[in-house]
Formats: structure tokens, C-alpha cells, sequence
């Protein structure tokens, strides 16, 4: 069995304080259920709040500075099968060597998918 997909996102917003990002719901990303996986998922959260922990910083494979997530805690709440989801990362610590974002993520009309807390350290 050969299963294939992508993940995509697009960062919509985007300042010192919040990211936020959208993903659309495609096959690639979905699971045998037609719900997205919920890997997926934790990727996208992940991502966007490294995103925010990056901030302006220009990305390279290798780059120094690049958090490195140390902790990741997810709540999946709900799911759905089309669509888009949208993530809402904000810090609720911003550290020098320890920081810490909560993503929200949500589906149609708001709904709450996901609840992710992911804690970062700086890659030297």
C-alpha cells in the first residue's frame, strides 16, 4: 500500500505577539477515516508556533537560533473532513533559553480541533 500527501499552510498574520495560519484540509492529510490525521495536525500547530518564536529572523536548514520544540502536549478536540483549519499561536512565556506558545486550532465556525502547548529552546 502507497499512501502520498502533502501539508501546506499560509501564514496570514503575523506579529511579535501572535501568528496566525491556515491550512487547507486535502487528501494527503487525511486519515482512513476521511478526518485529518492528527499528526497533521500537531505538525501544523507545531509549525505555526515556530513561526511565532522565529519572528523576523530570516529560515535556512542549519540556521542557529531555530527552536527546537522539547515539549509538545495536544488536546485534539474535534475534527473535520473539508475545509480549512486555522491555528492561533500566542506565547505564554517568552524565555531566553526556555519559551512556551499555546496554539489554538480551529475548524468551520470557530471550532475548537485542537489545543496544543509546545515548549521551545534556541539551537545553538
Amino acid at each position: 500500500m502507497k499512501i502520498e500527501g502533502s501539508i501546506e499552510f499560509t501564514v496570514i498574520e503575523r506579529n511579535d505577539d501572535r501568528v496566525v495560519s491556515e491550512m487547507p484540509i486535502q487528501a494527503g492529510i487525511k486519515n482512513p477515516f476521511g478526518v485529518v490525521h492528527a499528526g497533521a495536525i500537531l505538525w501544523f500547530a507545531d509549525v505555526s508556533a515556530s513561526v511565532l518564536l522565529i519572528g523576523a529572523a530570516p529560515v535556512s536548514e542549519g540556521m542557529k537560533g531555530f527552536p527546537l520544540a522539547i515539549n509538545l502536549n495536544a488536546n485534539f478536540i474535534g475534527n473535520q473532513t473539508l475545509g480549512t483549519f486555522t491555528a492561533v499561536s500566542s506565547f505564554v512565556k517568552r524565555g531566553r533559553s526556555v519559551s512556551i506558545v499555546r496554539t489554538l486550532v480551529y475548524g468551520a465556525n470557530e471550532k475548537l480541533i485542537a489545543d496544543v502547548t509546545t515548549n521551545h529552546v534556541v539551537s545553538k
